[in-house]
């Protein structure tokens, strides 16, 4: 009966089928309590155990242990000295003192044992403990057992490539890293031979430049015809496979081994390297005897052989750096004069070339200006050629008046983007909640995009808030939608999306900053914009729509006033996918209570006492203008040509004027400079600056005063001139 042995596993079943009465155990139900025990015990174990039993040393092994058997099949009830005959001179002294009743532990234990396939080279660590019966007699031994060869291969390994490195890591040429590598690696692989050897060009022939041969092994060092040594040789290494051979004289031909023979070798692993598919170098370990080659043998020759090249690679580069560092010291002494002469010659041709491109896009930026200013001069000169027709109809008159004024407010607008593109757009900023101003224009583009295209807002949790001119800002992101609209052809999506906190990335080459930024995204789903015109997007003038429908100004307006507000714009663009266009402009604070502090428009019709109001403007039309304006408005004017004649007649205490009305542009002193020194005399004196343009205006801003911009209407003068006056 077998109800003793409940494992399920190989051995197991082998035990319960093997013929034990033939056997000095006799029929497993005869077996004494203590052998049946223990086989139970080791059989339900994962951990490798073998049962070594009585005096004729009968072996019983569980599943864990077959792997270390190897090819051992018939081992199961066996002597345990014939199992292990090749390594029982070594293994009989510590199974003798197991069965004296002591135990014993080794660690990574060497032993050359047979699995079938030539003696091989294992490490073991194993425990050897005695079996004692219920008298407390030694009646047996439990062998068990682990195989550590591969941990203490690769401990070796680790060792020999450590070794290695330590020896080259100094080496400043490739001859002292051949001869550290062969004779560290041969001393620790026991060969005759190891050498290193560079293929020529044509990989018919190699010379072995690198060797270390063992005492009574001669040097191979010379070159040699890689046919020489046989097809064999020539398949395997041209193929990139490493040449293995135990014995030449039984596994080649005559005429090839002679080859190996002539250098004194027998056995070879030849490893090949192949760099950029062709075979460039060769690197073998030779044995002057037959020799069974290991799985690590071959492992360790190949990595060598790699790092082998590496370092040689290495030390080749630098030499060609030193040789390369002494051509540069032989010509020092004429290199500055030489580098001084082209670098004279490259500046020249940079300045010409930049010059050219100066000229190219001045050429483009004039006659785009000119076109449309022509255009619109057209529209003025005719209409007031209509206007002077002395029977003209009062229905012809009011519209042609109609079209000088449309005329001239598209003139006005058409200055102003190429202001905001040249970066001279005089800015008034202000503090203002990005989310809440996009939330608002989100709703006028729902009307200016049309119904087919859907908006969608995507705004922060928290309010963010930057410092700019908010006309500027809701023009320019009009103007990324516009763009947005006609790549969809009016349908699709265009999402508005705020984000804050957001560092400023380098764009176009631009220096980015890791200071917050809120980023104001409009992403449409349109064709995209082709790589040719990609670079060009914001060159004023340049337009890929149709004649009539753009001026090529929209995108230039958003540049300008990104760059001028301290911050940038960034495009992505996919073709067929559509674009992202995003702004960065400067995170800032909230300014206290500004959400409240919008004033009421002032009552224009409430000031009806006559106010005295000094005009400063150098050209003589638009001074004449500028008064009659006033005085149709009710006010009293005196008009200075200049600021030294203003402040003449401003006079020390600045009484007499209850606000100034100033040109910015003049000669001598500027009408900022002007309003500067008005206020120091009079803190409560109103000061209205208008100009077309002012580089002044645009670097400092309009520093606390009211400005108004050139071309003006006499309703936004009696407009600013009402605020300016009621604020004060």
């Amino acid at each position: 009966m077998t109800d003793w042995l409940q494992s399920g596993g190989e051995m197991a079943e082998q035990v319960r089928h093997h013929d034990w009465a033939s056997t000095p155990l006799g029929p497993l139900e005869h077996w004494p309590d203590v052998l049946k025990t223990t086989v139970a015990l080791s059989f339900a174990s994962s951990f490798p155990q073998a049962i070594v039993w009585g005096p004729e040393l009968i072996t019983l092994y569980n599943d864990a242990f077959i792997p270390i058997l190897g090819d051992k099949p018939d081992a199961l009830g066996r002597p345990f000295n014939e199992i292990w005959k090749e390594v029982w001179p070594q293994v009989s002294p510590i199974a003798a003192a197991a069965f004296a009743g002591q135990a014993t532990f080794i660690e990574n234990f060497p032993l050359l044992i047979e699995r079938g396939d030539g003696p091989e080279q294992a490490y073991f660590t194993f425990c050897y403990s005695p079996i004692r019966d219920s008298q407390g007699k030694v009646v047996g031994m439990l062998d068990t057992v682990t195989e550590t060869t591969t941990t203490v291969f690769l401990a070796r390994r680790l060792a020999v490539l450590d070794a290695i490195g330590n020896a080259v890591a100094e080496a400043t040429d490739a001859q002292t890293i051949m001869n550290a590598t062969t004779r560290l690696l041969a001393a620790h692989l026991q060969v005759s031979n190891c050498a290193y050897a560079d293929m020529d060009a044509d990989e018919d022939g190699f010379t072995i430049r690198g060797n270390w041969a063992a005492e009574g092994s001669p040097s191979i060092v010379g070159r040699y015809r890689l046919e020489d040594f046989g097809q064999r040789a020539s398949r395997c290494l041209r193929a990139g496979r490493p040449l293995i051979i135990r014995n030449n004289l039984l596994e080649l031909p005559p005429e090839e081994a002679v080859s190996f023979q002539a250098l004194g070798v027998t056995a070879t692993i030849c490893m090949p390297l192949i760099k950029d598919g062709r075979l460039t170098a060769l690197m073998a370990i030779h044995d002057k005897s037959a020799r069974t080659w290991s799985s690590y043998d071959l492992a360790l020759l190949g990595e060598v052989t790699e790092r082998s090249w590496a370092h040689i690679e290495r030390v080749r580069a630098d030499s060609a750096v030193r040789e390369g560092l002494a051509a540069f010291a032989e010509l020092n002494a004429t290199l500055e004069h030489r580098v001084e002469e082209r670098t004279t010659r490259l500046t020249q041709t940079e300045a010409a070339l930049r010059q050219s491109q100066k000229l190219e896009a001045i050429g483009q930026l004039t006659g785009g200006v000119a076109h449309d200013f022509n255009n619109l001069l057209t529209i003025i000169r005719s209409s007031v050629d209509f206007l002077r027709q002395p029977n003209l109809s009062e229905e012809r008159r009011q519209r042609y008046m109609s079209a000088v004024s449309d005329t001239v407010e598209r003139a006005s607008k058409l200055t102003s983007q190429l202001l905001a593109f040249a970066r001279r757009q005089p800015l008034n900023p202000e503090v203002f909640n990005v989310g809440q101003r996009v939330s608002n224009i989100g709703e006028m583009l729902e009307t200016v995009t049309g119904a087919r295209i859907h908006v969608h807002i995507e705004l922060p949790e928290r309010p963010c808030h930057i410092r700019a001119d908010s006309s500027q800002f809701e023009t320019a992101l009009i103007n990324i939608a516009l763009n947005a609209r006609d790549a969809m052809d009016g349908q699709g999506t265009l999402v508005l999306r705020v984000e804050g906190d957001r560092p400023l990335p380098r764009i176009r080459g631009d220096a980015g900053s890791r200071k917050p930024f809120i980023a104001i995204s409009l992403a449409d789903t349109g064709s995209g914009i082709p790589s040719e015109t990609f670079e060009r997007i914001f060159e004023p003038f340049f337009t890929t729509k149709d004649v009539g429908k753009g001026t090529g100004l929209g995108l230039s307006q958003v540049f300008g006033f990104a760059k001028q507000s301290g911050g940038n714009v960034d495009v992505a663009s996919t073709l067929g996918q559509g674009t992202v266009f995003t702004l960065y402009l400067p995170q800032v604070e909230p300014e206290a209570a500004f959400e409240n502090a919008r004033q009421a428009e002032p009552d224009l019709l409430a000031h009806s006492t006559p106010c005295r109001i000094l005009i400063v403007e150098d050209n003589l039309e638009i001074g004449r203008f500028a008064t009659q304006i006033l005085q149709d408005l009710g006010y009293q004017t005196t008009w200075a040509t200049n600021a030294e004649q203003a402040l003449e007649l401003a006079g020390a205490q600045v009484l007499t004027f209850d606000a100034v009305f100033s040109d910015v542009v003049m000669p001598g002193i500027t009408g900022v400079a002007l309003a500067r020194e008005l206020r120091r005399r009079r803190p409560d004196l109103p000061v209205i600056l208008t100009s077309g343009y002012s580089e002044e205006l645009a670097e400092s801003g309009y520093d606390g005063f009211e400005f108004l911009a050139k071309p003006y209407s006499a309703d936004q003068v009696s407009r600013i001139l009402a605020k300016a006056i009621l604020k004060h």
